[in-house]
């Protein structure tokens, strides 16, 4: 049991109440992990509901700024809170965070410094997923992959785990304001990968929804992904 927590675990959340009491009661419980929700503008108890699960600390805001704010403000708190390594997970029940504990136990064991999960290597599950899902997946995989010169089998999963050091290299600035929204995760394992020793590890990831979305909101959303890690490619973001 460590003499207090070493690994900040974010969970951004907006809305999550239901969900942010499953997320906290499935972290690891030997005493490396603490828990930062961000309360990201919720109007349904998302916040109490977590204080309720032992959520370590929260932080709660009285508008919406976005998921990329939500990730970067607890992050930060967790370096201020002189935590080593730094891990995120969403707020919406879709990642299993007992899966933390093999993912660090890998960052050391292999001397990485970042430790992204992927659904599509072995080991890894999609419980739920439609066929369209995996597809969409495996093409934006592979387009990050082209982008960034280096294969990654799951890019778009927002589990992960890393060395709080990395975000103190002088070519990552996650405070741009353009990464307030959903670009501050792909672009951070954009640069992670340029820069770092990066290692991806077998996780879960759920959909609870019955159905899959529009089409046309399926295209937006990767497209969002997309254009942060065209940007770095092509220079015009840095």
């Amino acid at each position: 049991m460590a003499a207090e927590p070493i690994v900040a675990v974010v969970i951004p959340a907006h809305n999550e109440a239901g969900k942010i009491g499953r997320v906290l009661d499935k972290l690891p419980k030997d005493g490396r992990f603490e828990a930062i929700v961000v309360d990201d503008g919720s109007r349904d108890g998302t916040a109490e509901e977590a204080r309720a699960h032992g959520a370590d600390v929260i932080i709660t805001w009285d508008r919406r700024r976005g998921a990329g704010a939500a990730i970067r403000a607890g992050w930060h708190r967790g370096m201020e809170r002189g935590r080593p390594f730094l891990a995120l997970v969403g707020g919406d029940d879709q990642h299993e965070p007992a899966e933390l504990d093999a993912a660090f136990e890998a960052l050391l064991a292999q001397g990485a410094d970042y430790v992204q999960g992927s659904r599509r290597m072995p080991g890894g599950r999609t419980p739920g997923a439609w066929r369209s899902r995996r597809v969409a997946n495996l093409l934006y995989s592979l387009a990050f992959s082209a982008l960034a010169r280096r294969r990654v089998t799951d890019p778009s999963n927002g589990f992960r785990l890393f060395r709080s050091e990395v975000l103190a290299d002088p070519a990552i600035e996650l405070s741009q304001s353009w990464l307030d929204g959903y670009e501050l995760e792909p672009y951070l394992l954009f640069k992670a990968v340029r820069r770092h020793r990066v290692v991806e590890v077998p996780v879960t990831v759920s959909f609870h929804d019955v159905q899959p979305g529009s089409k046309t909101g399926a295209v937006f959303s990767w497209m969002r992904l997309l254009r942060p890690v065209a940007l770095l490619a092509t220079g015009v973001r840095r």
